[in-house]
């Protein structure tokens, strides 16, 4: 299985143009699976709830994912991007799982970071794998990280490989990554976003360092901290089913749940 991130500065409230970004990026790219930064088409640093809802669509009538849909089309690939998604009078900082046959896949957000919380309603789907190429996909944004019980929820529902958009503006994350990653024996695809959002009310700052690491927690690619990047990898998703830590430890089978504190 070929998987990758891009990397890339969107630029904030120019959903078209970023769209037009992504295509030129990987209109040439041969892989099954890319994963794109958090908020990819809309930006990040939202002046408020309003401006966070303006910047927000209803995905089945959204046209620049008609774009990225005609990419997966044409490319038979699959993309995971961040999304500033409307649902009625709620918004949700989401992740579409975006193939030929189109919108295959939504998560929202469970963990909102910071001023989110006064963006975004919290998400409100149960966590579920989903299938490309018959290979366990999770999905999980940003600050998800923070919270093991993500992953290893996912990974108890047969994840393989964890798609994680993301906007980082702390420094913990790729680290930590390589614990989720151990701890489930799974392959993780962060896709952090570049750059910064300028904006009236403050700047951001971005981390970059997309990486793609192993169920060992083995570094498969990384971008640099700055600038764009498309990292494509090719990797054994069977390798994610094998949770043995030696001949007589099993990352599951060893599971203790009956004496774990619920809560």
């Amino acid at each position: 299985m070929r998987v990758g991130f891009l990397q890339f500065r969107p630029l904030f409230g120019e959903p078209a143009r970023n769209a037009r970004t992504v295509v030129r990026a990987l209109r040439d790219t041969q892989a099954d699976l890319i994963v794109l930064p958090e908020l990819a088409l809309s930006g990040y640093y939202f002046a408020g709830r309003a401006e966070a809802r303006a910047l927000s669509e209803d995905p089945r009538k959204s046209l620049v994912l008609g774009s990225l849909i005609e990419l997966c089309r044409e490319r038979r690939f699959h993309l995971v991007l961040g999304f500033a998604e409307r649902a009625r009078d709620r918004v949700f900082n989401s992740a579409l799982l975006l193939g030929p046959r189109g919108i295959e896949k939504t998560y929202r957000k469970l963990h909102l970071f910071h001023e989110e919380k006064r963006w975004f309603d919290p998400g409100d789907l149960p966590l579920e794998v989903a299938r490309v190429r018959g290979v366990g996909l999770g999905m999980m944004i940003c600050f998800d990280w923070i919270f093991p019980e993500v992953a290893r929820t996912l990974a108890l529902q047969g994840m393989q490989v964890l798609a994680h958009p993301s906007n980082l503006v702390l420094d913990l994350c790729q680290r930590a990554m390589f614990a989720r990653a151990v701890e489930n024996a799974v392959f993780t695809v962060t896709a952090n976003r570049s750059g910064r959002d300028v904006r009236p009310h403050g700047t951001l700052r971005f981390t970059g360092a997309s990486q793609i690491l192993g169920p060992r927690g083995e570094l498969l690619a990384r971008a640099k901290a700055s600038g764009a990047c498309l990292r494509v990898v090719e990797l054994d998703p069977t390798r994610a089913r094998d949770k043995r830590i030696t001949r007589r430890n099993d990352l599951f089978a060893d599971r203790r749940p009956e004496l774990y504190e619920l809560g």
